[in-house]
Parts: structure tokens; sequence; C-alpha cells
């Protein structure tokens, strides 16, 4: 797995390639909490390019999406593929997470 980060405006924008599953999750996990500590609370997990994720990947997501809301933030989610998608949306993550089809609407909505 690479992960990608940029920053759009006051969203830091956090781009996994590959699998997240447990044998990878820890070091996306990492590194969405020293952007969390380092005081960027606004995190968009851009799943272009993810194209597996499993249980571990999932609480990673979770646990994330916790900890920003803990320090007035969101996680927000963007251009999961078909088969990332639907895992999410079987788990009820997406009812959860806000979800967006694509980088450009995910950082229009802020």
């Amino acid at each position: 797995m690479d992960i990608q980060e940029e920053t759009s405006g006051s969203t830091i924008v956090v781009a996994p390639s590959g699998r997240v599953d447990g044998f990878t999750s820890p070091e996306l996990e990492k590194r969405i909490s020293e952007i969390i500590e380092r005081g960027d609370h606004r995190v968009l997990l851009d799943c272009a390019n993810m194209d597996y994720i499993s249980s571990a990947g999932l609480r990673v997501v979770l646990v994330s999406a916790k900890k920003c809301q803990q320090q007035g933030g969101k996680l927000s989610v963007c251009a999961l593929q078909p088969s990332c998608k639907s895992v999410m949306e079987v788990s009820g993550f997406l009812n959860m997470l806000e979800y967006h089809e694509t980088r450009d609407s995910a950082l229009a909505a802020g």
C-alpha cells in the first residue's frame, strides 16, 4: 500500500492505494493519527486507488473518524471502488460517515 497526502484548503486529503488490510492498516492508522495530532482535524480519505478493505481497515476508518470528531473536525470518504463501497455499505459505514462520489464534490462540501 502507498499513501499519498496533500492539503486542499483546510482539508488534508489522504489517498491510500492498493489493499487496506490487517497487514497495511496500521500504517494508514499511524498516518491519519499523525495528521490529527499535528492539529489538522478535517481529513478526506480518497479511496479512488484503494482496491480492497478488510475489517481491520474498517476499524482504522472508524477510529480515525472518532478522533477527528473529538477534535471538532470530521473524516469524510470519497471515490470508493465498487467492491470497497459494497463492504462499507453492508457494514453500515456509509450511514455513519460523510461520503462523496468524487474528490471534487467532497472538497466542495467542505
